[in-house]
């Protein structure tokens, strides 16, 4: 087990080309890495943003047969390092997708995957209203990978709403939760911070929150401020609001000694109504 480790947010303005959009990941990918990253993530819809985002129907392949499967998982092996790829959109029947996120090993093979399992389902007010129930098929499944430094809880964005998800995860054995993300810039103003704080601070988790930002060719507004925080509370790196990296060395031994000061995972009671 290894309790050091850098970790790298990746923080993008994903357009529709999926090609571009792979291209600038793995720009920032190599820079990581050549400053000592060995945990790399990217944000949710890494390959590709479009609005209105039934568009993406035409254009997400299966699993399968989706480039961005083997472009991540080559650029895992060639570099050594575990590379999370926050998410990608996948076809999983005629109508529907999946808001996929994979986690590659050393290897190059896909050492965890997970379907995001709450839908965006929202009006802001001022025309700006989300519907991924309409497109997006929600997962049913909880995940923690295995790693040498530890677990890791995989979830995407909205995700980050519902407390018992990260509680649950955390009770599985995960020491860290990545949270990628394509906030839109009200929510994430006033609630992303916060948030992901409070996910950090009621498990004792380091959090890892890789996230879209800027003005996307299609008009839609992501918030960025990637987040890598420790499980005390306290912000790590904020990656402000320009696409680019953020790092942070993280100690997971903080983790048992955070749980070990406030044991709340263990103090769980059950409630009649």
């Amino acid at each position: 087990m290894t309790d050091h480790l850098r970790a790298a947010c990746i923080q993008m303005t994903s357009g529709t080309d999926i090609a571009e959009n792979l291209k600038t990941a793995e720009m920032y990918i190599r820079q990581a890495v050549n400053q000592g990253a060995r945990f790399i993530t990217t944000p949710e819809n890494t390959c590709q943003i479009r609005n209105p985002a039934r568009e993406m129907l035409k254009t997400a392949p299966s699993e399968a047969n989706h480039f961005g499967v083997s472009f991540f998982g080559g650029l895992a092996k060639e570099l050594d390092v575990w590379i999370l790829a926050g998410s990608f959109t996948v076809i999983v029947s005629d109508d529907k997708l999946a808001n996929r996120s994979y986690l590659f090993s050393p290897d190059g093979k896909i050492a965890a995957k997970y379907d995001k399992i709450h839908m965006f389902d929202i009006d802001l007010g001022k025309g700006e209203n989300y519907r991924e129930s309409d497109i997006i098929q929600p997962g049913d499944k909880t995940v923690v990978a295995q790693t040498p430094f530890g677990g890791i809880g995989m979830t995407i964005c909205y995700d980050v709403r519902f407390a018992y998800l990260y509680r649950k995860l955390a009770q599985d054995g995960a020491a860290i939760l990545t949270v990628p993300a394509a906030f839109t810039v009200p929510t994430g103003r006033g609630h992303w911070e916060t948030l992901l704080r409070a996910r950090a601070i009621e498990t004792g988790s380091f959090v890892i929150a890789p996230a879209q930002v800027g003005t996307h060719e299609n008009g839609r507004r992501t918030w960025g401020h990637s987040l890598i925080i420790g499980p005390w509370g306290e912000i790590l790196a904020d990656g402000g609001t320009e696409p680019g990296i953020i790092m942070a060395d993280i100690n997971l031994k903080d983790v048992a000694k955070v749980r070990g000061l406030i044991p709340a995972l263990k103090h769980d009671r059950s409630l009649s109504s």
